[in-house]
């Protein structure tokens, strides 16, 4: 089995790490904002996220133009639209109401990191996991499309959560030692039953399957260390799509 590192935290920690920036229409944390946009290489807002990205930049606007909007429109306030406009952001509508603008938005995303041969490591998202319970739910069925348009990591950050959606047929090693994770963790089988093993967790998997109904590995945590060695990674491998999701420390 492949073994895969999944870079959850480099994504502000690294000084070479490269991602993709997408903004939903969620209020955006200013704590991971500016680091984020400094290490984005591409960076986009989904309708109503510019919103929240002209609100944010007051003062300061025209340092911080998104390479491009999209989505139906239905969500940008007509000031913020004329505004990007006038700066020569690309304004590109995509109608489909079968998608949510964050899957369009990302479909996009993939295809201009294709289409300028950009060299990425992560997409990383602000907004998403707040709110209204069925527009969390409609950020984790995005992950489940990522997957079939990218093999880049798709990480979802809001508030003191992280989420990311883990590939099948993999052993993920997680590195859970940079002092930015909170103290919860969990593993999710959103969509199917996961046979799932695990090791560096307090509460690991032993070839177990995780599935609603049954089992399901929320509010874990990391095995106990000693701080002056650090916390081992966390390695868990399955056999369908596994959601991954962890708390944050404030920054």
């Amino acid at each position: 089995m492949d073994q895969y590192v999944t870079k959850l935290f480099e994504c502000w920690n690294c000084s070479k790490q490269r991602i993709g920036l997408v903004i939903l229409n969620q209020p955006i944390d200013e704590q991971f904002f500016h680091v984020l946009w400094s290490k984005a290489k591409i960076r986009a807002c989904a309708d109503g996220g510019a919103n929240h990205l002209y609100r944010l930049t007051e003062g300061h606007r025209e340092s911080f133009l998104p390479d491009y909007i999209n989505g139906d429109f239905d969500s940008i306030l007509p000031e913020v639209k004329t505004f990007y406009t006038e700066k020569n952001c690309k304004m590109m509508e995509t109608s489909d109401q079968d998608l949510t603008d964050f899957t369009k938005c990302l479909a996009v995303m993939v295809e201009e990191i294709k289409a300028q041969k950009l060299q990425i490591d992560t997409i990383v998202t602000l907004g998403g996991l707040g709110g209204r319970f069925d527009q969390i739910m409609a950020t984790v069925e995005t992950l489940f499309h990522a997957q079939k348009m990218t093999d880049l990591p798709v990480v979802v950050i809001q508030d003191r959560s992280l989420a990311v959606l883990l590939k099948e047929g993999r052993q993920h090693h997680l590195n859970v030692n940079t002092g930015l994770e909170g103290k919860w963790c969990s593993l999710v089988p959103v969509g199917s039953p996961c046979l799932t093993t695990t090791s560096g967790l307090k509460w690991n998997l032993d070839n177990q399957v995780l599935t609603f109904g049954q089992l399901v590995s929320t509010s874990n945590t990391y095995e106990a260390h000693d701080p002056k060695e650090g916390r081992k990674p966390v390695r868990i491998t399955t056999d369908r799509p596994l959601l991954w999701s962890m708390g944050i420390k404030p920054q």
